[in-house]
């Protein structure tokens, strides 16, 4: 028998940063929000205090904070023609284990998009021809708006978030010690950038030595004592480089637990269900709108959730494994490119190069999370292509978070022994003197590269698992090795030693190699509904009271973190239904 609870304005399928962000914003505007995500009730003050959260064998060796893979199993080939195999580990899916999901545990690198990122298919036309743009491979597409329409979402965030960092384009006018090549911003972050360490300050000298353009990377690591527009009061960071895999038990790092939920729960209007796992989004009879959803509960019960406006910010392979076992939009088909639902997953293409310094000491022990310095000379569409194989790009970064002494003993150069006295000798030395420059990516959609149900595999539910199909596209590899050479040059710059160069992209795509964990699309945004599932305001074509928000919206992945835009579009879409959606319930978007 299934159980049915009473009747709420909106449900919201999953409590991580789209969801919180969301379920602020509709209920300050008074809707009733029931909220349901399938982990457990996670905080900082009962899970990460600051007497258990730098524990790195508990929180980085072993995960504890991320949601298990049999929770997020999905199947994975490169090619249509081989047989998908299920993942066993976590790999490219770092998840959170309970409510603020990956919001809890992350790194807090905070970036906004650039204006190309946006606008990928027609800027490269507009620049380069049709040709660039339609290799017989890539699929691209614009997202519908534009980064001008998103910039005062991107400023709510990180007012929300409590950003720190220094503007670059302020007004359109440049500014010094900024990233010169960043959209404009109506004002700068709410928070000074952090501390220029050891290994920043190799990387300034050398970028500038190259003509390059340095600038402290923005971050969710809170650089100075601050109250958010809900009221909220978070702590400076100290700098003890337990962030990545970590909570952060001195509220100096945003997440949804520091920053939106102490108001959210004070809410009557507000409710939360955890440890259950939503099955499907329940259609009304003309199959033209949904009723609300139905959830396995912790005790094993089936029971439905009735709703008048759906919102599933859950995670892109939820998000999209929801649509398909619903039958909300029409499966995507790699032979065609017809359908809309599954196509265009998007990675993150990485490469890089690791150092080791002989006569420095770094001491990387003080650090937080995403605290480094970047260059984006050779990030999205900054440098001219023309001459180039490929189009789009990465920043390229140092980080100063790599104290972990488990973690370290991984980086020591090539050759080096690995054990006994020897062992101990090169531990002892570059452990002090390790840096690495990382190439984070851009990843543009290929017309096989897609998520559809596995015929073959179920979860303990009974619902089919996601089966992902990709590898890179010939346009990504060529770029991961053009940045990765940028890296060498950038490292000799440094005064580094030793360097060794790495591809991720030089071998075929696999979700047990952990590059990166930013997986985005599937559920993809656009103004068309042939090749998008959801219109400009993450609203499903096909049932209107239906919205997708996460980064399964991305049409394209930007050399950039997603979660700076995710929280962006989140907003944007929240102030959308609560302001014209619910008066006149409808497309928001013409079709």
């Amino acid at each position: 028998m299934v159980m049915k609870r009473p009747k709420a304005d909106v449900v919201v399928i999953g409590l991580g940063w789209s969801g919180s962000l969301m379920c602020e914003e509709l209920t300050r505007a008074g809707l009733n929000v029931v909220a349901i995500d399938r982990g457990p009730w996670t905080d900082t003050s009962t899970h990460t205090p600051p007497a258990v959260d730098a524990d790195e064998l508990r929180w980085a060796s072993r995960k504890e904070l991320l949601r298990k893979p049999r929770d997020l199993t999905t199947t994975f080939r490169n090619t249509v023609d081989q047989i998908a195999a299920p993942q066993r580990d976590f790999g490219v899916y770092e998840l959170g284990g309970g409510v603020g999901g990956a919001g809890f545990h992350w790194a807090g690198m905070a970036w906004r998009f650039s204006s190309w990122d946006f606008q990928v298919r027609s800027k490269t036309i507009e620049r380069y021809g049709l040709k660039r743009a339609e290799d017989g491979e890539m699929q691209l597409q614009d997202w519908g708006i534009t980064y001008d329409e998103l910039e005062p979402f991107y400023d709510r965030w990180e007012r929300i978030a409590g950003i720190s960092g220094k503007a670059g384009n302020l007004k359109g006018e440049i500014q010094s010690e900024g990233n010169p090549f960043e959209g404009p911003r109506q004002r700068d972050y709410p928070t000074p950038p952090l501390k220029t360490l050891r290994m920043m300050e190799l990387f300034n000298k050398g970028a500038k030595d190259l003509g390059l353009h340095p600038f402290t990377i923005p971050v969710a690591n809170i650089s100075q004592a601050y109250v958010n527009p809900l009221g909220v009061s978070m702590g400076p960071c100290t700098y003890c480089g337990f962030c990545l895999y970590y909570g952060c038990g001195n509220y100096s790092k945003s997440s949804p637990q520091a920053c939106i939920f102490p108001t959210l729960m004070r809410r009557d209007n507000f409710s939360v269900i955890t440890e259950a796992c939503v099955t499907r989004i329940n259609k009304s009879s003309d199959g033209k709108t949904a009723t609300g959803v139905t959830y396995i509960d912790a005790k094993g019960n089936e029971v439905e959730q009735p709703a008048d406006i759906i919102c599933s910010t859950a995670f892109i392979v939820d998000n999209v494994r929801l649509l398909l076992t619903s039958g909300i939009g029409q499966p995507y088909d790699p032979r065609t490119q017809e359908g809309v639902v599954g196509r265009n997953f998007s990675f993150q293409t990485v490469s890089g190069a690791d150092m080791w310094f002989e006569d420095d000491q770094i001491n990387p022990f003080i650090g937080a999370g995403g605290l480094g310095s970047q260059i984006d000379d050779y990030n999205g569409d900054n440098f001219d292509h023309s001459e180039l194989d490929f189009i789009g790009g990465a920043g390229i970064l140092t980080l100063s978070r790599d104290g972990q002494p488990i973690a370290k003993t991984n980086n020591i150069p090539p050759g080096s022994p690995r054990w006994g006295s020897g062992f101990k000798k090169a531990y002892s030395k570059y452990y002090q003197n390790y840096g690495t420059l990382f190439n984070q990516g851009c990843s543009m959609p290929v017309k096989g590269g897609y998520m559809d149900l596995d015929p073959n595999y179920r979860d303990k539910f009974g619902v089919p698992l996601i089966r992902l199909t990709y590898d890179y596209a010939t346009s990504d590899r060529n770029m991961a090795k053009f940045t990765m050479d940028r890296s060498v040059e950038l490292a000799k710059a440094m005064g580094a030693a030793q360097v060794s160069p790495f591809n991720f992209a030089a071998k075929s795509f696999s979700t047990a190699v952990v590059a990166s964990d930013h997986v985005i699309g599937g559920a993809v945004m656009g103004a068309d509904p042939k090749t998008s599932a959801v219109n400009t305001y993450l609203q499903s074509w096909d049932c209107h009271n239906v919205f997708v928000v996460g980064a399964s919206a991305f049409p394209n992945n930007a050399g950039y973190n997603p979660t700076g835009t995710v929280g962006a579009l989140a907003i944007r879409t929240a102030q959308a239904i609560h302001q014209t959606y619910v008066k006149n319930p409808g497309a928001l978007v013409e079709g």
